[in-house]
């Protein structure tokens, strides 16, 4: 990694890993590479993550303010663009990808501020995709209190995390707020081939040594609905998500 003195933002504190002064990424420009710099800091915690920064392997593309709907277009672009990629992928690559959405701000956000506004980003990709005609995953459930529920965006599902400067959880606690889109399809090779009970052990244990504790929300796939992990904020048992699904066309 960069060796350059240390910088950090003035407005937001970002842990883990204090930021190397950025060059900016071939996708991204300053917030691209602050967000590469985040995950490969040595106590960054997520080893899948690791690995696919290690492969060049991260998408990282920089937005507005989230909640600002000139966003939602070229967003919604970049994914459909993204889930062509992975399903295209060879099956025998073990390569994992991610696509990171990084918003110029605001970076006043405390956890329930961030999660009104995750879901509101997620609310209108969701309409858009419908309105564009686009139908549900057939791979995953509908209904976001169901635990077999995923994000269904141009056709492909996703798993989503959100990152912020108010996260509780050091390992989402990012200088602007980001949200990173995972492809569920390539998370069910690794549960398949065994690879994911490693990587999720491992995480935990770093995640634990970095936090003190492990996070409460953590919940294998088909146990809880994945959606009360997506803010990173610790909800209620009684929490239900405010997502709802459209009918395409």
């Amino acid at each position: 990694m960069n060796s350059c003195p240390i910088r950090r933002r003035s407005d937001a504190t970002t842990t883990p890993g204090a930021f190397a002064d950025p060059k900016p990424d071939a996708r991204g420009g300053v917030l691209a590479a602050e967000f590469l710099e985040f995950v490969g800091s040595a106590e960054f915690p997520c080893v899948g993550s690791k690995a696919a920064l290690a492969r060049d392997a991260i998408q990282a593309h920089e937005f507005a303010r989230i909640g600002d709907r000139a966003n939602d277009a070229s967003l919604l672009d970049a994914l459909r663009e993204f889930a062509t990629m992975v399903d295209a992928a060879d099956p025998d690559d073990s390569t994992v990808h991610s696509l990171v959405a990084i918003f110029d701000g605001p970076r006043d956000t405390d956890e329930r501020r961030f999660e009104a506004m995750l879901w509101s980003q997620i609310q209108r990709l969701h309409d858009l995709d419908a309105r564009r005609g686009t139908r549900w995953a057939p791979d995953v459930g509908r209904d976001p209190d169901d635990p077999k529920f995923s994000l269904s965006l141009a056709g492909h599902p996703f798993f989503v995390i959100g990152l912020h400067p108010g996260a509780s959880r050091l390992a989402r606690r990012f200088a602007s707020p980001a949200l990173v889109f995972n492809s569920h399809r390539q998370f069910q090779r690794l549960r398949a081939d065994g690879r994911y009970a490693k990587m999720q052990a491992a995480t935990r244990e770093r995640d634990t040594a970095l936090q003190g504790s492990i996070n409460p929300n953590l919940a294998d796939f088909g146990t809880a609905p994945e959606t009360r992990q997506y803010s990173g904020r610790a909800v209620e048992p009684d929490w239900t998500c405010p997502f709802r699904v459209r009918k395409s066309g």
